[in-house]
């Protein structure tokens, strides 16, 4: 989808007038002599929250919980030394949660989020000084792209036992810097992969590329970056806290580590 022409800097002189003394009235009440922050109205770059929050987060919170327990299920990953697992995990967990998504058949759909008016900032900006910086919000495209990566995934029809191979093969990643034991992980990586060529022999025989292509597809999910996962999905969940530390407590069963729904699930 091509973006629209940029409406931020329109040929309307009545609208880019008021904006820019809305601007100069708020830049000046904040001290700041630079250019205000424009809120970029191109459709793809506009800011989008999941339209229905309660029903999308608590189906993202069962799939990561689903991760973790495959993690925890795993004996050679426990052989790991505990450094190596905390790698892993760090690295591997949103590609994991992603194929976790398409295995459970989890859809969403997301809106605009809405944006206070500029005089509404101006009014309240006296008493917003205090407060914590406005988090940032994923942006439509960067949601299509997650979306079209999934739907990619759907196409393959994968088979229980190709998503469970799959997942170790992500899961064992020696290319992960700093592990000390890379090369027992890359032999696990290599009998995961070897597992799963197994199981399509005899599931797709006559589909030779299926491999290289389920492989090639799954590289595409590292891609995604861990922030849009968080923002999207748990992050009116979980408020500000550090994802990375509370799947850390699920991996290894700390008190509190669980996601606890917040006060109010919203955009």
């Amino acid at each position: 989808m091509d973006c629209e022409r940029c409406q931020c800097h329109s040929d309307d002189k009545r609208t880019a007038i008021l904006y820019t003394l809305l601007s100069q009235n708020l830049n000046h009440s904040r001290g700041s002599h630079g250019p205000a922050h424009q809120r970029c109205l191109c459709h793809q770059r506009r800011t989008v929250c999941l339209r229905t929050p309660h029903v999308t987060c608590q189906a993202a919170s069962n799939v990561l919980v689903k991760t973790i327990s495959f993690m925890k299920n795993l004996p050679s990953f426990h052989l790991l030394p505990r450094e190596d697992q905390l790698l892993l995990l760090d690295s591997c967990w949103v590609p994991l949660f992603l194929l976790g998504l398409v295995q459970e058949m989890v859809t969403f759909e997301v809106m605009e989020t809405p944006a206070p008016s500029m005089l509404k900032k101006i009014l309240l900006d006296g008493q917003s000084k205090r407060e914590e910086p406005e988090r940032m919000q994923p942006t439509l495209a960067a949601v299509q792209r997650l979306q079209c990566c999934l739907n990619t995934f759907w196409s393959l029809d994968l088979s229980p036992k190709e998503y469970a191979y799959l997942k170790g093969a992500i899961l064992f990643n020696p290319d992960v810097p700093g592990l000390r034991a890379s090369l027992y992980i890359e032999s696990l990586q290599r009998e995961a992969q070897r597992a799963l060529q197994e199981v399509l022999q005899p599931l797709h025989p006559e589909d030779k590329g299926r491999f290289a292509r389920i492989l090639l597809i799954a590289s595409t999910l590292k891609s995604i970056p861990p922030t849009l996962i968080t923002d999207l999905f748990f992050r009116p969940v979980i408020g500000n806290a550090d994802i990375v530390e509370l799947i850390t407590e699920m991996l290894y069963e700390i008190t509190g580590g669980q996601l606890a729904p917040a006060a109010q699930v919203a955009c």
